[in-house]
């Protein structure tokens, strides 16, 4: 009789009334919640707009929720395209199933595609959400322990995780809760990119590239402890191998960009900073520094319909004399 282990829910789906309450998506969208918060307040403390982070997510999350749902699909093609599959499960969000290699290269797309509109640098954007980005991991990792998904090998430590479902293959009994290890692993890393971007001044994407590479390392391991079942090259199972080509990526990124640009982006956001919002001209920004007033003394040139305009000069040379 084990003594001590974590309890897996009965279910998975709480009513409200008719209305479904799962926990996979409540998981998910708290933690998109902690992103767009924690990203506000790193972006104002770098001297953009408040609101500039959630008016961008806006494109970002749609775009990342697309991505991890596709990079899901085409890797497990097999659970919804092979005979006795029903291909409508593809779209079965719900029911779990989302990479989080697609959902960021997909949400830094539509990322890029909101920053664009506002006219502002993409790395420094990436830079501000990069620690709620790992805390939204975290909390979504949460969302496979209402499924009872993703656990790790048989265990009986006092942390084991019991599987008390039969469905879709698995086998009740006692694992190792991968999920916690990848929330706890996650933590850790929001807390290491906020405590280096303070110490080293981190900028140009910098601080984003380190949270991908510290979530590789982590991802990595806990990947290879897993028991789901996963396709495998040379006896890694795949997102053992993404995980090893997107570190080594991050990590000549972060290199290569602090040789080429050192230092941090001064201004992050033209229009909090006193300059043009997306969309502006260059006329607009000459007349607010000043750069157009020759322009304003033009009207003083005009009046040529006066009779005698040179009548009132005149009048200094009488004041000189009497002086």
């Amino acid at each position: 009789m084990e003594l001590a282990y974590i309890p897996s829910p009965s279910r998975g789906v709480l009513y409200l009334g008719p209305i479904p309450l799962r926990g996979y998506a409540f998981c998910i969208i708290i933690g998109v919640f902690i992103a767009v918060w924690l990203g506000n307040r790193r972006w104002v403390a770098r001297g953009g707009q408040s609101g500039t982070v959630a008016d961008i997510a806006v494109w970002a999350v749609p775009f990342g929720l697309v991505g991890g749902r596709l990079y899901h699909v085409i890797t497990d093609y097999e659970l919804y395209f092979s005979p006795g599959r029903d291909w409508v499960d593809a779209f079965k969000v719900w029911q779990g199933g989302l990479g989080i290699w697609g959902a960021i290269a997909l949400g830094a797309l539509g990322a890029w595609i909101g920053a664009r509109r506002r006219g502002i640098p993409m790395p420094a954007y990436a830079d501000a959400v990069a620690p709620g980005i790992a805390l939204a991991q975290a909390m979504g990792r949460w969302g496979n322990w209402f499924n009872q998904e993703l656990y790790g090998r048989e265990t009986h430590l006092p942390w084991a995780l019991h599987i008390t479902s039969s469905e879709g293959g698995r086998v009740p009994g006692y694992y190792h809760p991968t999920f916690l290890y990848e929330s706890l692993w996650c933590i850790g890393v929001a807390f290491l990119v906020m405590w280096a971007d303070r110490r080293f001044k981190l900028g140009h994407g910098r601080a984003f590239a380190l949270y991908v590479a510290a979530y590789c390392v982590g991802r990595g391991w806990i990947e290879y402890m897993r028991v789901d079942d996963a396709h495998h090259i040379l006896g890694l199972r795949l997102n053992d191998w993404t995980a090893l080509i997107v570190f080594l990526l991050a990590v000549t990124y972060m290199i290569l960009s602090a040789r080429l640009r050192p230092g941090r982006e001064e201004v992050v956001e033209p229009l909090a900073a006193g300059g043009v919002a997306s969309g502006g001209s260059a006329e607009d920004t000459e007349t607010d520094t000043g750069a157009g007033k020759p322009a304003a003394s033009e009207p003083k040139a005009e009046p040529a319909d006066e009779p005698e305009p040179k009548a009132p000069a005149e009048e200094p040379e009488s004041a000189t004399k009497k002086s």
